[in-house]
This record gives structure tokens, sequence and C-alpha cells, in this order.
């Protein structure tokens, strides 16, 4: 069948990229998001996040009628579930565990528009098994049609997963170009699949089962987690022995076959951050390097901590007469990496919150992707001059383009990306 009306679930980072990408595409797109705020923003042809070329396809998918945001799913042909998978909330737990509660939700909500033939993804990144739970929530929503199974090739309803592969800054480009992985219930599921992402993929569809596309998202997360893990701890390591750690891996990645990542204040975003514990909480005793990498990559904000009172120490002992009131401490950079507004589990914005805490009105932040005087919780947001000029301790947390252009700074500095130095 031709998908000629396409649902997407969830019209944040990922959803809304790839809405835009099918209405520019030719097809008719009704978004769905419990946002309000969104939904009245992209029907005006605007976009609430920042992401290169964005702001022209939705504007030109709005204007040809080809996409319209909802707050209420409405019959398609298609539905790409593109929602959060956050933890669950518990304190106590040692491993954080993914929680479902965004994708069951979304099952519930497309449950009463399915019609026999339809085609229901999960893109979200999920740990193993989520997709033959969306099966069994939409199963147990919908009785009078039948759902994949890998006892039975013949269902009214198509069921995959097919985890999002991009790049912040990149989506609209990758989105096109990556190969994807899709991995349905059943073979038939995964052709229908394939059928709806060649609408504009140029990239291969490779098939997969669901299971092992699940995993394979997790594993591509993971391994980058376990490569930073290796290059925080060599600052960590570096720093103890008085070594600069940028010029260490420059040097050491000059061997043909080694390809050490930069080190950081922390690892950040819904992804590298996220979805190696999916892994660990599913496989707690045999997951111990993912586990172990996590930690390191966890503990490494904490680190960056110590670093600043340390330097906001060595400020107040060369200036005797000053006060830590007397003094303004910049933190440069919020979002979870370069040249993008995008906050989710940015290790930078922990940083600078917490020093808030320690500092008060003395600790301000300068995120050149948002609008400085807009408010973010926590901190106390300035320009980028503002910051340069007023500040006497200098925090790099994030190696956003303005930052890289902009004149070293005097005073005491802790650079966490090497920029500075």
């Amino acid at each position: 069948m031709a998908f000629e009306t396409i649902s997407v679930i969830g019209l944040g980072y990922i959803g809304l990229p790839t809405a835009a990408m099918f209405a520019a595409h030719g097809k008719k797109v009704i978004g769905v998001d419990v946002n309000q705020h969104a939904v009245e923003t992209i029907n005006r042809g605007e976009i609430h996040i920042v992401e290169p070329d964005l702001d022209a396809l939705v504007a030109q998918g709005v204007a040809k009628g080809r996409l319209r945001a909802v707050t209420v799913p409405e019959a398609a042909d298609a539905f790409l579930i593109a929602v959060p998978t956050p933890f669950e909330d518990d304190a106590s737990a040692s491993v954080p565990k993914p929680d479902l509660k965004y994708i069951q939700a979304a099952c519930s909500a497309i449950a009463p528009v399915l019609k026999k033939g339809d085609l229901v993804i999960l893109e979200s990144t999920s740990p193993v098994g989520a997709t033959e739970l969306v099966v069994e929530w939409l199963s147990a929503a919908r009785s009078d049609l039948s759902f994949p199974s890998e006892h039975s090739s013949e269902s009214d309803i198509y069921v995959a997963h097919c985890p999002e592969r991009v790049l912040p800054g990149h989506i609209v480009r990758e989105l096109i170009e990556n190969d994807r992985v899709i991995g349905g219930i059943t073979p038939a599921c995964s052709a229908k699949a394939v059928e709806l992402y060649k609408a504009f993929v140029q990239g291969d569809c490779v098939i997969t089962n669901a299971r092992t596309a699940e995993m394979a998202k997790l594993t591509e997360n993971a391994s980058r987690d376990v490569s930073i893990a290796f290059a925080n701890e060599l600052s960590i390591i570096c720093d103890e022995t008085d070594i600069d750690v940028w010029e260490l891996i420059a040097l050491a990645n000059r061997h043909p076959r080694v390809n050490i990542l930069q080190p950081g204040p922390g690892v950040g975003g819904h992804c590298i951050a996220v979805d190696p514990w999916f892994i660990v909480s599913r496989s707690p005793d045999s997951a111990r390097l993912i586990k172990t990498a996590r930690e390191v990559n966890d503990s490494k904000p904490a680190w960056v901590i110590k670093k600043v009172k340390l330097a906001v120490a060595d400020y107040l002992t060369a200036n005797a007469t000053k006060s830590v009131s007397d003094i303004k401490i910049a933190c440069y950079g919020l979002a979870f990496k370069p040249n993008i507004d995008d906050l989710r589990e940015s290790p930078a914005l922990n940083i600078a919150r917490e020093l808030t805490l320690v500092y008060g009105d003395s600790l301000v932040c300068v995120e050149p992707n948002i609008e400085h005087h807009k408010n973010v919780k926590g901190v106390n947001l300035i320009s980028v001059d503002q910051a340069l000029n007023n500040s006497e301790v200098h925090v790099l947390l994030v190696d956003h383009k303005e930052f890289k252009q902009a004149k070293k700074p005097c005073g005491f500095i802790v650079d966490t990306k090497g920029i500075w130095k």
C-alpha cells in the first residue's frame, strides 16, 4: 500500500524533523504532541527547537498544507512513535531503569484510530523487548484487530522498531543519508517499514528483527560512551601528572590504528548518557565495562566542579582584598554538545546549577544558542561579551563556535574542552 497519511507522535528533536521530511516528500503529515505551545508554533510554520534547516522545511510543509500539528491523534496510514524514554523515578536504584510510560501513553492515544493495514513504528530509543510491549498494549486496546507475532505471519496491523540514528545539528541531512535499521516483529512488518522510509531515505534500509534493532541503537551509544569514558579518565590522570591531555591525545592519534576521542565535562543528551543504562539494567552482572564507563562519565561533572572551586580559591589567594561576592565566575555553554540548544541530560547545565548553589549571584552563564534574556531554571544567563569582559574566573564547558572564535579571556580558566589552553 502507499502510505499517504503519516502520523508522528511526539514533535521534539526527532519527531518534528521526521514529520517535516515526510511532508517535504509529498506525504500528508499529522504531528501529535501534548505540548500546546509546540502545536501552535508548528501550525504557524515556525519551530520550537533549534536545528539547522528545519525552520524552512517546517514552514514549507505548513504553507503547502502537508504538515499540521494536533494534540489528539487522528486516523492515518502509518504511526511513528518518537517520544522520550526517561528513567524511572527511583533515587535508591543502583542502576537506572527505563520508564516506558510515554510509549505506553502514545499507544493508548493511537489505539482508537487504528484500522486494518496500518503500520506502527517505534522510533523511540528503547530497551530490548519494548516493541513487543507495543504489540501487547495495542492488542489489549483493540481486540477487534489482529497484531503480529513471531508465530504468525498474518496480521491486520504491522509493527516495527526503527531507531533514529541522527546527530543533532545535522538531523535534516542525516535523516536522508544515513542507513536505517528496520526491525519488524515479522518479515512482513519489516517490508512495510522499508516501504515507508524509502519515501525519503537514500541510505540502506537494513532488515533485522525487532530485538536486534533495539539492541543495535543501544550498542552504538554504549560504544561511544565507553570511548568517551576512556578520554575522560585519561584527562583526570593527565591532570594529576601535569600532562596536557589534548597534546597527548593528538600524539597518540598519530598512530594509524588509534583514534581516541576528546574529553569533556561529562556526557549528555538523551542517547549516550541514557541508553547504556538500558543494557546494564537488563544484564547487570554481564555489562561490567558498560556500567563502569557510565560511572566514569557520570562522575566527571563532580571533578569539574572541584576544579572550579580550586580556581576560585586560587583567585582569592592571589587577590587578598577580594571575596566571592566581589567576583564573577562565568560558565560557557549549557547544551549537551556544541552549536545546539538541547539541554537534555547536559552535564554542563548540571555543573552550572551546582555551582550556582555554591556561588549564588557570582555565577553567571553563557549559552549563545539560547537568547540570554530567556529563563533557564537554576542559572543566570548573560551574553558572551558580558561574560568575557566582566568575569574573573572562566569555565569552558561546551566548545560552541562562538567560544572558539573568541579571544582567550584574561583571568583564571577551567577549560574542559581544550580550546583556551
